[in-house]
């Protein structure tokens, strides 16, 4: 995550082959985008963050997908408000 030059936050997704079809590449894009929308989109300051897709991001379900973007949002939180932190 790094500081972005604008005024809202940007995303990249990026989801590696892993030995999967187009097919299963672009239902598990189309999960992030849709997690990432509901989650992250106004929660989180203006930052340019990449989110890379793990090998068993493809097996997860929805819920399991939007849990651990729930974490991630968590975190980004936590580093930016330290002095809620230990």
């Amino acid at each position: 995550m790094s500081p972005s030059p604008f005024a809202y936050l940007r995303i990249g997704l990026v989801v590696p082959r892993y030995g999967h079809s187009a097919v299963d590449r672009n239902r598990l894009k189309r999960r992030m985008r849709e997690i990432v929308r509901c989650e992250l989109l106004g929660t989180v300051r203006a930052e340019d963050l990449v989110i890379w897709a793990r090998p068993p991001a493809y097996d997860a379900s929805f819920i399991d997908l939007q849990l651990a973007l729930r974490r991630l949002r968590d975190r980004i939180a936590e580093q930016s408000n330290p002095s809620t932190g230990s």
